[in-house]
């Protein structure tokens, strides 16, 4: 495998680093929620089973509290995945291509289907969200909720469709990269003929 190769298998595998300063809030912000709910699913499974095998006892509905940490930890854990471009990956199939139009188009083809798929639930995302935080009659009454806690579902929801818009806006900066280093490859192909020569001379 050559140098060049392994170069880029590094950086596709290896952890960015954020850019800009919003880059900066957001990465922060998922690793916050990330690491927080980690710790409260930890928390909430851990009194769960003491309240079980210890005391003898019943936590009521502790699942309504466990899925809602689930989704915002599931959800915000895949956007911060989008952002390292490790969540959505085929890089076992492009591994086996050489550095060529071949390997960008397919990486171009894989950002694509991620962009239109990650775009159409994302779409679908805000309807739901607006139906658990506006009820079924479109007033903010009667609005779903939990059946022992009562807690709204659009706590849940509102973690889906953050963590879609986020995905999308990563899928999309990923798609722009692939198309433009796939219109880049013609020049880059002459300037290394053009270094082979030169070494060669």
């Amino acid at each position: 495998m050559s140098e060049q190769s392994l170069c880029e298998i590094a950086e596709v595998t290896s952890t960015k680093k954020p850019l800009s300063g919003l880059d900066k809030i957001f990465v922060r912000a998922f690793s916050v929620v990330i690491v927080s709910m980690s710790m409260l699913m930890t928390l909430i499974i851990a009194g769960a089973a003491a309240a079980r095998y210890i005391f003898k006892s019943n936590f009521y509905g502790y699942e309504e509290i466990a899925v809602l940490v689930a989704f915002w930890l599931y959800f915000i854990g895949a956007s911060y995945g989008s952002w390292n471009n490790t969540h959505v990956s085929a890089d076992v199939v492009d591994a086996y291509f050489k550095d060529g139009p071949a390997k960008r188009a397919l990486v171009v083809a894989r950002n694509a289907v991620a962009l239109v798929v990650c775009g159409l639930f994302t779409w679908y995302s805000f309807s739901f969200f607006e139906f658990g935080f506006m009820g079924p009659l479109g007033t903010g009454e009667f609005r779903p909720t939990s059946m022992v806690w009562r807690i709204p579902l659009y706590t849940s929801y509102g973690a889906i469709t953050l963590g879609l818009v986020f995905m999308e806006a990563y899928f999309l900066r990923d798609f722009i990269k692939a198309a433009k280093a796939l219109a880049s490859w013609p020049r880059e192909s002459e300037k290394r003929e053009r270094a082979a020569e030169g070494g060669q001379a």
